[in-house]
């Protein structure tokens, strides 16, 4: 029982840990930079095009309120067909441009996937030459309330991508 016990912490003790600030690491990488502000340009003229269409079919109903009256039933059922129709170009487009796999998810994945895997493979290549055996992501997790710099890595990351800090 005492070597089981004493094998466990023997084994546990040498186990090491590390932590990177992936939020720190990207904010130092000119091109995630770049290709946040071009999502973010898209983001923003793809919202003023919804917002356009939106405002139409606002309009349309403001103009249909204001002549109701003096519109037969076809009329009126007409202009209530053109509001809808406006409503539902306006919906079908922000799911288009912002849905779950909405344009804007799509623009994203291409230009902020093969930097978020280069990081990645720096981060295990970093991992294999200093022998951790887990890294954690200090900027995700709220359950870190006090670690070491020492065992910060995020540096020694920026540098396997060339960004020496």
């Amino acid at each position: 029982m005492i070597i089981a016990m004493l094998g466990c912490v023997f084994g546990a003790s040498a186990q090491k840990f590390a932590l990177v600030d992936m939020e720190y690491v990207l904010d130092n990488i000119p091109t995630y930079e770049i290709a946040t502000q071009q999502v973010n340009q898209l983001s923003q003229r793809w919202q003023k095009e919804v917002e356009a269409l939106s405002q139409q079919a606002e309009e349309l109903y403001k103009n249909y309120k204001a002549n109701m009256v003096f519109l037969t039933d076809d009329q009126k059922k007409k202009e209530e067909e053109k509001i809808t129709a406006k409503e539902k170009e306006a919906v079908e487009l922000r799911n288009k441009y912002f849905g779950p796999e909405g344009d804007l998810f799509k623009m994203r994945q291409q230009l902020m996937q093969p930097i978020q895997d280069e990081v990645y493979n720096a981060v295990k290549a970093v991992s294999e030459e200093r022998g951790y055996q887990c890294i954690f992501d200090r900027a995700s997790s709220a359950d870190i309330i006090f670690a070491s710099p020492r065992i910060d890595i995020s540096n020694e990351v920026l540098a396997k991508l060339g960004y020496s800090k």
